[in-house]
């Protein structure tokens, strides 16, 4: 067992996660106003960093150069950052409402790189309140968000490991705010249709896809874990045996996993994470009868650098 793959779970920080959730939303909305339009919505992506989650440079909405948002797990503060060297932090700390810290976020853009509206309503999550005028969410416990940002990251370095050796495209590392996780998605170059007429779905869902990826849990399933999920996918998906052993299918998720909990007290946590991974990928890649050569790409080793 190491520190640095430590115990976490839904059930027990659930209301500081909600609260640092909503936080994550507003960051994702001031990406999908000011950055350019990708496929399946990758321009709204977020990445995990070593000190938190944190936008890509967003063009400043008076054109007077780039700024970055972002939320600094380590101080705890929500900070913005233009190109020119200025920045503004905001203090999430203690038990600050989401509202107001995203009230003073879009303010501290308004001054630094000009005005930008979002749209405040919250997404794929069970409430409702604008995230602007959210004072439900407010409770932000330091060290449940330290503990949280140490098994994210390890999570993150996991996927990234893994999609390093495929030839085909593929996301980098998304921190994605409306389900709260970290993924990385695999393309076979075939469009897909939606498989629903959410906002989401509408927008990512176009493309044939394999996606692996982590999350923290939520209040359908309260534990954390890795997943993994293909899209379109035949019936046949959910037989696969995955390895290790504790990988299996969640029907009321439609997804495999593999708990947090199941793999942190091994000797190698990374590699049966890295493991589940590639044997999800293999199995997804048969029973969607995905182009053989390319599939087989993902098993191999990252081009070396000459």
């Amino acid at each position: 067992m190491t520190p640095d793959w430590p115990p976490l779970s839904y059930e027990k920080w659930s209301a500081t996660c909600d609260t640092l959730h909503a936080h994550t939303q507003v960051l994702g909305k001031l990406a999908v106003e000011l950055a350019p339009p990708e496929p399946q919505l990758q321009h709204a992506a977020l990445r995990i960093t070593a000190r938190g989650w944190e936008t890509l440079a967003l063009p400043a909405p008076n054109g007077s150069g780039a700024i970055v948002a972002g939320l600094d797990l380590r101080t705890h503060e929500t900070l913005v950052e233009h190109s020119d060297g200025r920045e503004t932090r905001i203090s999430l700390t203690p038990n600050r409402p989401v509202g107001e810290v995203t009230r003073e976020t879009l303010e501290a853009v308004g001054r630094l790189a000009g005005e930008v509206r979002i749209n405040p309503t919250p997404q794929e999550v069970s409430w409702e309140a604008p995230l602007d005028e959210d004072t439900e969410h407010a409770t932000y416990d330091s060290d449940q968000v330290a503990t949280y940002f140490t098994a994210a990251a390890q999570a993150a370095l996991v996927l990234a490991e893994f999609r390093a050796a495929y030839r085909g495209r593929s996301t980098p590392v998304n921190a994605w705010w409306g389900t709260f996780d970290v993924a990385v998605a695999m393309y076979a170059g075939r469009p897909a249709d939606p498989p629903a007429e959410d906002f989401s779905w509408r927008n990512g869902g176009d493309a044939q896809q394999i996606e692996i990826g982590w999350w923290p849990g939520d209040a359908r399933y309260g534990m954390s874990a890795f997943f993994a999920f293909a899209h379109p996918s035949p019936e046949s998906f959910a037989d696969g045996q995955l390895s290790p052993t504790a990988a299996r299918w969640e029907p009321e998720l439609g997804e495999f996993v593999l708990d947090w909990e199941d793999i942190r007290e091994s000797p190698d946590p990374h590699a049966q994470a890295i493991e589940f991974a590639h044997s999800a990928f293999v199995h997804a890649c048969d029973v969607c009868e995905w182009d053989p050569v390319l599939a087989r790409s993902a098993e191999g080793e990252p081009p070396p650098v000459n």
